[in-house]
């Protein structure tokens, strides 16, 4: 059974390290930015806080979920331009896992609601054959991210 948002947040601001939270203001001006509205564990998450470190602090944290001012297209994040031969608009950068790696966040389709994310290793972006989904919404990320607690979970390292 899956663990509900609250308590996943309960347990980032106890064990983890997370960032003020995002004022109402900010999390309209972020959707009014990118032209999509944060589904519901999104806006749970930074109306909680606006990013964290998981695990530990910067620069040793596995899972650095990105604050709202942070979060680009993958394509600016992953190779600094927005060009559409770098993938498509409408996955964004969400956690920067390190050495040039993200968890990316698809919003060209909700499933159940949610966002679905894949794994955005930057020597295969945009390769859907290597830039697997990792999870099916922002909760259950969140939930393997400090159930592991080791990086890139996805991929048993």
């Amino acid at each position: 059974m899956a663990t509900s948002m609250s308590s996943l947040l309960e347990e980032v601001s106890r064990e983890h390290f997370p960032y003020p939270p995002a004022a109402l203001e900010e999390v309209d001006a972020f959707e009014r930015r990118v032209g999509w509205k944060l589904d519901p564990d999104l806006r749970a998450f930074y109306l909680h806080c606006n990013g964290a470190e998981l695990i530990a602090r910067l620069p040793d944290t596995p899972y650095r979920i990105l604050p709202l001012h942070k979060i680009v297209r993958a394509r600016v994040a992953i190779y600094g331009e927005d060009d559409d031969k770098w993938g498509p608009p409408s996955v964004y950068a969400l956690c920067d896992v390190q050495d040039g790696n993200y968890v990316l966040l698809s919003v060209a389709r909700l499933e159940n609601g949610r966002y679905p994310l894949f794994d955005g290793d930057h020597e295969a972006w945009p390769d859907p054959a290597y830039c697997k989904q990792i999870a099916r919404s922002f909760s259950e990320f969140l939930e393997q991210a400090l159930r592991t607690r080791r990086s890139l979970y996805w991929l048993g390292e």
